[in-house]
């Protein structure tokens, strides 16, 4: 009784310090970038706008990038650890699931056939693509009816996302003007996003947000062995499909407001589980908390490293990210 309480002690004290990085990394984002802003200016731009270049650029740009970010690195996150407990794969990203995939095949396809270059067209063409091919690979998982196999379900992501990748290389190797309109979405970005788009896809987010920490105890006693959470009553194929929908749902609207950004919903789970253990309602708060940590800061970087000029969001995760994947294969087979 005394261990839990001093675990559950250390995970509030942890909390507390992810939190103020949290609002730390925000306030640097806002602060931050080629025009670098006065501290007085951030405050004074909410409490008493005047229309100065200051007051436009934080209010109208940095504002909503920043909350964009911390809004699809939250839900990257969570979409991650509840994807690795799925699919029992601690390498599982929301690639693995066909969302990136899907939701870049039907942009190309759009600006391709259809000539749209309107981001918040792009928004619901990339939510659509990722719910199709999420839902796709979610049935081409199932072993039975009423049964997934993990190891079935990342084949089958896999291979849809090899699928749909080939089809959007073809389709921009025939068009070739179709690359200028979307290779700064396909890399990964939240540079030129507004409120409005977060605000078509934010609703989306807090269900998935909300389902997944409602969804936390059933997880717990679905990870002590399908027969164990089925002695306890579980109908286990219920629980299953409500993870798989809110997967697609949170990867499905951050994939749609800023492309396909890997290596978040990698990262993160492993990260939270070393502060707070496999409890899964904690996982998930975590994961989602860090995520919008890691992207905040993954975006100031992609302003910073290169100024003027800033590279895709995308670019700068996955340099974060590789040489942690290497690590946990190397551990991996250390352990094995």
């Amino acid at each position: 009784m005394i261990f839990v309480s001093k675990h559950l002690k250390k995970q509030w004290i942890v909390l507390f310090f992810i939190l103020n990085l949290l609002f730390l990394l925000f306030i640097l984002s806002i602060k931050l970038g080629v025009y670098i802003t006065q501290w007085n200016d951030i405050m004074s731009s909410f409490s008493d706008f005047n229309g100065s270049n200051e007051h436009v650029i934080i209010r109208d740009v940095r504002f909503p990038r920043a909350l964009i970010a911390a809004c699809v690195g939250a839900s990257l996150g969570i979409a991650g650890a509840l994807l690795q407990i799925l699919t029992q794969n601690p390498l599982a990203d929301t690639g693995i699931l066909g969302v990136n995939g899907g939701a870049s095949l039907l942009v190309v396809i759009a600006v391709s056939m259809f000539s749209i270059s309107s981001l918040s067209q792009f928004t619901w063409i990339a939510f659509l693509g990722a719910a199709i091919f999420g839902t796709l690979v979610y049935i081409l998982g199932q072993t039975t009816k009423t049964n997934h196999s993990p190891i079935r379900l990342t084949l089958a992501g896999a291979a849809v996302a090899a699928f749909t990748t080939s089809l959007t290389h073809a389709f921009l190797i025939i068009n070739a003007s179709a690359l200028d309109e979307v290779l700064f979405w396909i890399s990964g970005s939240i540079a030129g996003r507004s409120m409005d788009m977060l605000r078509e896809v934010f609703p989306y987010m807090c269900i998935g947000w909300i389902g997944s920490i409602i969804i936390a105890k059933k997880i717990d006693a679905l990870q002590l062995g399908e027969d164990v959470a089925k002695s306890l009553g579980q109908n286990t194929v219920w629980v299953k499909l409500s993870i798989g929908l809110l997967i697609i749902i949170l990867a499905g609207s951050s994939v749609s407001i800023a492309g396909p950004i890997s290596f978040v919903g990698l990262v993160i789970p492993h990260m939270a589980r070393f502060f707070v253990g496999l409890n899964s309602r904690w996982v998930i708060i975590f994961s989602g908390l860090l995520g919008a940590c890691l992207l905040l800061l993954a975006d100031i970087i992609s302003r910073l490293i290169g100024m003027p000029q800033e590279i895709p969001i995308g670019v700068t995760t996955a340099i974060i990210g590789v040489p942690f994947f290497i690590y946990i294969v190397r551990k991996g087979r250390m352990q094995s």
